[in-house]
């Protein structure tokens, strides 16, 4: 029994309803749909869920005894709870800033400058406000 090359039938593609172009087309149309919802979901403002624990932020200036603000001062922040310590370089216009501080954690913040100190302010875990702003003197010995 010999099989003939010509009585077998190569499939359409028309034929069957697969169409090469099609196919790409709806790859690309399902592509920009998903490039669409990703953009929008990453432009919205994530909103805090009910219960759910928002980091704080502290930040304020550094001034020196006569007013003007102490660029280059050691500002450090200390958690109570821990005792452990980090510290911040003010900017040149005697800012500070210090972010995602846990808002459950008492901490306490002062500044340094050339053996000058300023007093140590507390930032309670009962202050509710998510942005803190202390500002500190540094007092001449």
């Amino acid at each position: 029994m010999t099989i003939s090359w010509t009585t077998r039938r190569k499939r359409n593609p028309r034929r069957t309803g697969i169409s090469p172009r099609g196919g790409r087309r709806r790859f690309l149309a399902l592509l920009a749909v998903m490039l669409s919802m990703v953009a929008l979901g990453a432009a919205q403002d994530p909103k805090p869920k009910k219960g759910e624990v928002q980091p704080r932020s502290l930040s304020g200036i550094v001034t020196t005894a006569d007013g003007k603000p102490a660029a280059r001062a050691v500002v450090l922040l200390e958690n109570t709870k821990t005792k452990a310590i980090v510290s911040f370089y003010s900017q040149n216009d005697g800012s500070y800033f210090f972010h995602e501080l846990a808002p459950e954690v008492d901490y306490r913040v002062s500044a340094r400058l050339e053996g000058d100190s300023s007093a140590a302010h507390t930032v309670s875990a009962f202050n509710s406000r998510k942005d803190i702003v202390i500002n500190l003197k540094i007092e001449k010995k």
